[in-house]
């Protein structure tokens, strides 16, 4: 009950709390689509993502190749051989999830270069929040972009053409806050090497050639016309 008391008393006085504080937000994607040097810096990323999404492609389908190669062969092969080609094709697939982590992984490659081509736009519009927030009076500038989630907001407390003025950017006649984001990073699927294990299981197994294993012979299906003809001058039922 207490708890129930503080939580309507907070809620009672927040929009006296809003009524004293001046604030506004922008959206830091809008922004970023607007500076010259931001879309530069993403044809970059995007031409790095596909070169290296295309290089992972690439090895993928060699380490298939050698799947079903192996798969093919592996009745002529010995059991010290099996195991052979099986850790050799183990040892591709543990060099592509390294490839891929080195890549797309956190800190990996495209992670530094977004940090060298689009941290530094990022801090300009920072510092520019910074000061327009401290020479307009505002309390709080929130980031539409961010993680913030607003679901409903004033356009008139949007500032973030005045934040491109501030950068010396002229913003776009036409307002378009459509977002820019960067493509989803690409998923290699990685499949185990349990599952191609459990598939030549048996195979280690050397059984001799006069032994066949028994087939199970196919049920019998229903005849649909199985029903007997009716006997001459009886109705049918």
């Amino acid at each position: 009950m207490r708890y129930q008391f503080v939580f309507a008393l907070l809620l009672g006085l927040f929009p006296l709390i809003a009524a004293a504080q001046k604030y506004a937000y922008i959206d830091s994607e809008y922004i970023l689509a607007q500076i010259t040097e931001y879309k530069a810096a993403q044809s970059k990323i995007d031409a790095l993502a596909e070169e290296w999404s295309t290089e992972l492609t690439e090895k993928r389908a060699h380490i298939e190749s050698m799947q079903r190669s192996f798969k093919a062969e592996q009745v002529l092969l010995t059991a010290s051989m099996r195991e052979e080609k099986m850790a050799e094709i183990k040892e591709k697939e543990a060099e592509l999830e390294e490839l891929q982590s080195k890549r797309f992984g956190y800190e990996g490659e495209l992670w530094r270069k977004q940090q060298e081509l689009i941290k530094p736009l990022q801090d300009r519009i920072y510092e520019a929040v910074q000061k327009y927030a401290r020479e307009k009076g505002y309390d709080l500038i929130f980031d539409r972009a961010g993680a913030v989630t607003l679901i409903y907001a004033n356009g008139k407390f949007d500032k973030s053409d005045d934040i491109l003025t501030e950068m010396g950017v002229a913003p776009s006649a036409a307002k378009d806050k459509s977002r820019s984001r960067t493509p989803a990073l690409p998923k290699v699927n990685m499949p185990g090497m349990e599952r191609l294990k459990e598939e030549i299981k048996g195979s280690d197994k050397e059984s001799s050639p006069d032994v066949q294993p028994a087939r199970t012979p196919p049920p019998a299906t229903a005849n649909p016309s199985s029903n007997p003809a009716p006997r001459p001058g009886t109705r049918p039922r």
